[in-house]
């Protein structure tokens, strides 16, 4: 049996960004600290919601290294160090241990993609070439790739894979894979609406967007659920899926970073090209929080 990570709520965190561009190494410290507050258990840092595609080596690195800084082990750091290309995945991974990062989140290759061999080869070589934890990300609305439950057996034999944030939305196939993998690969959500279907599966917890405006609330509903307070669990989670599904009306990060805008912590603009939200997704996604009182709240 392999060390979980964490259990419960991982914050996929977003960048923060100021008018020119430039990242907002300032406002990530203050995100990150609020998170630590509200009981967020692991930072994500440089993932899909961080925006690291857009991100160059120096700013991705840095990125890691400033969140690990604020962190002081209070949680683990998850990096995201995943790519399309094996050995560049290998070389982020390397710079990610030296920043100080406590695991690595590894995407599935995209737009060359691979097969299901070229998958456990693809993985296993990053894996070989740390000590550090992976977490496999199979995410295939976004990579065109589907990490099949007999491929993530296989992955599971390597003593540095240690889990998967599943976000393909097929709860048949995440089940299949708890049955096959079992205490070889801890599965978290990859998507907030899925919570406590996977969480019943034998899942650790979430790795989540949601969190970055609601901390407490994502985080209590895996520790509800963990302390056997099911029916609470689960009507926290029903609360709040009109948000998530107003979360994910635009491309993320798009909608969560105007959310945070709308709270009164602007973290920026997405970088280009991804572009700002309809006026009317906008106007929805505020009536909602307004309706969960969360305008211009602090976290």
């Amino acid at each position: 049996m392999k060390k979980t990570i964490f259990t419960g709520a991982g914050v996929a965190i977003v960048t923060p960004m100021r008018g020119d561009g430039a990242l907002d190494y300032e406002r990530l410290r203050e995100l990150i600290n609020l998170q630590l507050a509200e009981g967020t258990d692991a930072i994500v840092i440089c993932g899909t919601t961080g925006e690291s595609s857009t991100m160059t080596d120096d700013e991705h690195v840095n990125t890691i290294r400033c969140a690990v800084e604020c962190v002081r082990g209070r949680v683990p750091v998850i990096a995201g160090a995943g790519s399309n290309d094996t050995a560049y995945s290998i070389w982020m991974s390397k710079q990610a241990k030296e920043a100080g990062a406590d695991a690595l989140l590894q995407v599935t290759p995209y737009y060359n993609k691979t097969s299901q061999q070229g998958l456990i080869r693809h993985f296993n070589a990053i894996a070989d070439a740390t000590d550090l934890p992976v977490v496999l990300y199979n995410v295939p609305s976004r990579t065109g790739v589907n990490i099949l439950p007999g491929t993530l057996y296989e992955l599971s034999r390597h003593p540095n894979i240690v889990a998967v944030k599943e976000a393909s939305g097929n709860i048949v196939q995440i089940a299949e894979a708890a049955a096959l993998c079992g205490d070889e690969l801890d599965i978290y959500s990859g998507n907030d609406d899925q919570i406590i279907p996977i969480l019943a599966l034998g899942g650790k917890g979430v790795i989540s967007v949601l969190s970055n405006i609601c901390p407490k609330q994502t985080h209590d509903i895996c520790r509800l659920f963990f302390e056997g307070n099911l029916q609470e669990a689960l009507s926290l989670q029903l609360k709040y899926l009109p948000l998530i599904k107003a979360l994910f009306s635009d491309v993320n990060p798009i909608p969560i970073k105007e959310a945070l805008s709308l709270m009164g912590m602007s973290c920026g603009p997405c970088r280009m090209p991804l572009v700002e939200m309809s006026s009317d997704d906008r106007d929805q996604l505020a009536a909602i929080m307004d309706g969960l009182d969360l305008l211009q709240a602090q976290l």
